[in-house]
């Protein structure tokens, strides 16, 4: 399979597919969709965020559906109500055609239009174990017409606590019914009981982590001391061009403290951490979406479900020591055929990582020069250019100049003019002497990632 129009899909599902764009698919896509549309099967697939497996089952599952039965016919259980979300927001989108009714259920929110939902005949229902627990145990969630159960991050959901939750609602299937499918990033023994426990004969499809990870993903790594991230950090995102990406941190602490270094030095950055509330997540992640902040400093665990449209640049504060995550983080750029950057900073003593992630993802990671900042200076000259010759009221500016702007301006060339604009512009790259140490962060000093600070 090359082309999604080599499946066989009704027109409506094929329509709506080529109006997202999808042309080529993944390799989960390309190995799961003819085994899922073929044949009724449970199904074990191995594969990680970002590497469009809810295509992979959301395509063939929509093709299951009877629009005409007002029954919950598919199951979506996920991690986060982030991901919870955004898999009904595409399987909406994938059914429109055939009006398939997709709704999210999840913990944290009003019941009211979940029980409307419900009551109105979804036919899809995507949602946290927690709250699908709650509908099913209280008669709201009725299972008789189900023919699909998909778990999404199996192994996401069983580490953080929902495993007893998963296994209600498996046994609470119609049995010689529905198929279970089962989606995980790894195959940790948990999952391995839950997929021989519940799922029956079931054809298996196994990514491996070089396939994983896009080829458009660029990867490099940066050698530094820890002292010395910060700035380097800086440099960075200072010679990126138009950033807009996610940094990650290995500690919740180490995400409030470069948050606020970050803040400091006049970036539009916020974070996301384990200790937020629910109503502090949403609002980050509307101005995350919105623009109006383009880095998100985060842990692992707080970025579960994250799934943001044209993220160019994903930055590890360090790497991660479990591979997964490392993947789990780069994923989330290069998407929808575009390309994107992946940075890493890494101390001497932790390039033996690097050398570990490639043999294991099959994939090269390309040491990067830390940009100077006369490098830096001279990008950011050069950005300011075209607005400085576009005519946006010089004419009316210069009118306000007084005596004094005027005897200061005396004798000036044209060139000190522009650069003394320039420093007031960007201070901390023009002033004399270094910039501020590294070591002087808002609030606590940072530490290195993972030492004395618990994760999140």
């Amino acid at each position: 399979m090359h082309h999604f129009q080599d499946l066989n899909l009704s027109p409506e599902l094929q329509r709506a597919i080529t109006e997202l764009g999808f042309e080529k698919p993944t390799p989960i896509q390309a190995q799961a969709l003819p085994l899922l549309l073929e044949e009724n099967t449970d199904f074990l697939g191995l594969a990680a965020t970002g590497t469009g497996k809810t295509a992979a089952f959301a395509i063939p599952l929509i093709e299951r559906i009877d629009t005409d039965s007002r029954e919950v016919q598919a199951l979506i259980l996920c991690p986060t109500r982030e991901l919870a979300m955004q898999v009904a927001e595409q399987v909406s989108l994938l059914g429109k055609h055939k009006k398939v009714r997709a709704l999210a259920v999840y913990g944290g929110a009003g019941y009211g239009d979940q029980i409307h939902g419900l009551k109105r005949g979804a036919h899809v229902v995507i949602g946290t174990p927690g709250r699908l627990v709650d509908h099913l145990e209280r008669g709201r969630l009725r299972l008789n017409g189900l023919r699909v159960v998909v778990l999404d991050e199996a192994d996401e959901m069983i580490s953080m606590g929902f495993q007893d939750d998963l296994e209600k609602i498996l046994g609470a299937m119609p049995e010689d019914q529905a198929n279970a499918w089962l989606f995980s990033a790894t195959m940790s023994p948990e999952v391995r009981r839950v997929a021989d426990k519940y799922l029956r004969a079931p054809k298996q499809v196994q990514v491996n982590r070089a396939e994983m990870l896009p080829s458009a993903i660029e990867q490099l790594f940066y050698t530094t001391s820890e002292a010395n991230k910060p700035e380097v950090l800086c440099k960075l995102i200072d010679a990126a061009e138009d950033l807009y990406g996610l940094v990650f941190c290995q500690t919740k602490s180490l995400v409030v403290d470069l948050t606020q270094y970050l803040k400091g030095r006049g970036y539009l950055a916020d974070c996301l951490h384990g200790d937020m509330d629910q109503a502090a997540r949403e609002r980050v992640m509307k101005l995350f979406r919105e623009r109006k902040v383009r880095l998100l400093v985060c842990t692992d665990v707080a970025s579960r479900g994250l799934d943001v449209k044209d993220i160019t640049h994903v930055i590890n504060y360090s790497i991660p020591r479990e591979l997964d995550n490392y993947v789990h983080r780069i994923g989330r750029t290069a998407r929808s055929g575009k390309s994107g950057i992946a940075m890493s900073l890494v101390t001497p003593t932790q390039r033996g990582l690097v050398r570990r992630v490639e043999r294991v993802t099959g994939s090269r990671m390309k040491e990067g020069g830390i940009p100077t900042r006369r490098e830096i200076g001279e990008k950011k000259v050069r950005r300011l250019l075209p607005g400085f010759l576009a005519p946006q009221g010089h004419a009316r500016a210069a009118q306000l100049l007084d005596g004094e702007w005027k005897k200061a301006l005396t004798g000036m060339r044209a060139e000190e003019v522009a650069g003394r604009f320039l420093a007031l512009f960007y201070p901390e790259t023009f002033a004399e002497g270094s910039p501020p140490s590294p070591s002087r962060m808002p609030g606590r000093p940072v530490s290195a990632p993972g030492q004395g600070r618990s994760r999140s």
